[in-house]
């Protein structure tokens, strides 16, 4: 990125409020362009394809698709594009997916406007900004992680029973009919074995279920 250019920002959040709030601000700093508003992760993607940014401010938990899904996409197809998580959670579930997918930086919606700005501008030389709250999570996960359970132990009694199936090489649709739930709560439990077990596919999962004789 070059210092002597702006920094392209695109905003996304799926409430317009907060994107507006946003918008409105880094229009009154100097060196920053704002160069569009994505209302989910998908409009994410195709905005940074169109619009080129070299920063983007990513909200999480949006109705579409998902922040953490679009960070990867984007880091995936612009690795030089600069991803800071804004949220309003400091969850696990959330922090560390999001930063494995590519996210520089993690901040809270409490944070203030200048930090927002500060982290953009950090962006710019790769530097990441972490809040408080957040690193003291990461600092300790990683002070436990030498006594901690196997992963599978951290899973529910049904996300236990789902990965047994994907062990058996069941698809979705076999075990929500198997389990009598809903394809989307099947979707829900994979989702969070994958995250849990710190597996990337359903087929890395079934070779897990298989290596600790869960099947």
């Amino acid at each position: 990125m070059s210092t002597s250019q702006p920094i392209r920002v695109l905003v996304v959040d799926d409430h317009e409020m907060v994107r507006r709030g946003l918008v409105s601000y880094l229009e009154t700093e100097d060196g920053i362009e704002v160069v569009g508003e994505a209302s989910d992760g998908s409009q994410a993607v195709k905005f940074c394809r169109d619009l080129t940014p070299d920063v983007i401010l990513m909200d999480l938990i949006m109705q579409e698709t998902d922040g953490i899904t679009a960070t990867k996409e984007i880091k995936a197809e612009f690795p030089h594009v600069q991803v800071i998580i804004l949220t309003s959670f400091v969850d696990e579930k959330l922090i560390f997916p999001a930063l494995e997918a590519g996210a520089l930086s993690y901040l809270l919606k409490t944070s203030t406007a200048e930090e927002i700005v500060k982290a953009i501008r950090s962006a710019r030389e790769s530097q990441s900004i972490i809040e408080p709250q957040v690193a003291s999570r990461m600092v300790s996960r990683i002070q436990s992680a030498s006594n901690s359970r196997p992963p599978h132990e951290e899973l529910t009694q049904r996300e236990l029973e789902v990965l047994r199936l994907i062990g058996e090489g069941m698809t979705n649709q076999e075990i929500a009919e198997k389990l009598f739930i809903g394809i989307k709560t099947v979707k829900t439990h994979v989702s969070n074995i994958l995250s849990k077990l710190g597996v990337a596919d359903r087929t890395q999962a079934a070779v897990y279920a298989h290596r600790h004789n869960l099947v």
